[in-house]
């Protein structure tokens, strides 16, 4: 078998007495959407934090490509090709939607940042800001200001941002929080798009989209893995339906 792209083993993340992960195992493949689905608390964004170094385990480690990732900070993460679109909009408000993923190829290029104009003028991260912006379907917005898109075209932005770098490993925290119905279609189709050319570690509570989505899914409970598995197998794991999923009706596709 090939070595995974992401690999997980036995992470370990304590809060003064609560264990928030608990020997935490998973990998993910090349070219795999992996879902990660739980109840609040279960201790999902402290493993995405732990994946993209904002957060140090107590024991356990990560790798990416083979490589050794547990201790190296954030950025060194980030230039390897791991990228992280964040649970809570992390966008600059007073800028525009291209000057946001300007500034992120910058920051992926090394380029010095020295007067934000530089980013602006400069054609190859003009060029690039706009392939991510049409990538996402956003293009027509490029010259809007943050603070006047809708919330799921903020959203949508997001994902630009995180495009910008050139990830190997694209790691979304819920991605469809406080979309409605059509803004979550598009994120769905989106997504599905990006998975061809990108892996996706998605953390997310909308269960149809999941299930539409997921090449596998692993499910956290109170900090442990109880169960990992393709969509048919979870959706037929009875402890999973106890512990998570209930008399909720998940469906095969979004829409």
């Amino acid at each position: 078998m090939a070595e995974p792209l992401l690999r997980v083993e036995k992470l370990v993340r304590r809060f003064g007495g609560i264990i928030a992960t608990d020997n935490v195992s998973l990998d993910v493949a090349s070219g795999e959407l992996h879902a990660i689905i739980g109840p609040n608390g279960a201790g999902k964004t402290t493993l995405i934090s732990q994946l993209t170094g904002h957060l140090e385990p107590h024991s356990g480690s990560v790798s990416l490509g083979g490589r050794d990732i547990t201790h190296l900070p954030a950025y060194r993460r980030c230039a390897l090709g791991l990228a992280r679109s964040f649970q809570i909009t992390s966008l600059l408000l007073d800028f525009t939607a291209a000057d946001n993923v300007a500034l992120a190829a910058q920051a992926h290029a090394g380029t010095s940042f020295r007067f934000f104009a530089d980013a602006r003028k400069e054609k190859g991260l003009r060029d690039a800001a706009h392939a991510a912006l049409d990538r996402v379907g956003l293009l027509h917005r490029a010259d809007v200001v943050v603070s006047r898109l809708s919330h799921g075209e903020r959203r949508e932005l997001e994902l630009a941002v995180a495009l910008a770098s050139k990830p190997k490993l694209l790691l979304l925290d819920e991605p469809m929080a406080g979309l409605g119905v059509t803004e979550s279609q598009r994120m769905v189709k989106l997504l599905q798009e990006l998975r061809k050319e990108v892996s996706i570690v998605l953390v997310e509570h909308d269960m149809p989209a999941v299930f539409a989505l997921a090449d596998r899914i692993s499910v956290l409970v109170y900090g442990r893995v109880i169960a990992s598995g393709d969509p048919a197998a979870i959706r037929a794991n009875d402890d999973v339906k106890r512990a998570y999923l209930g008399d909720q009706h998940v469906v095969t596709h979004h829409g």
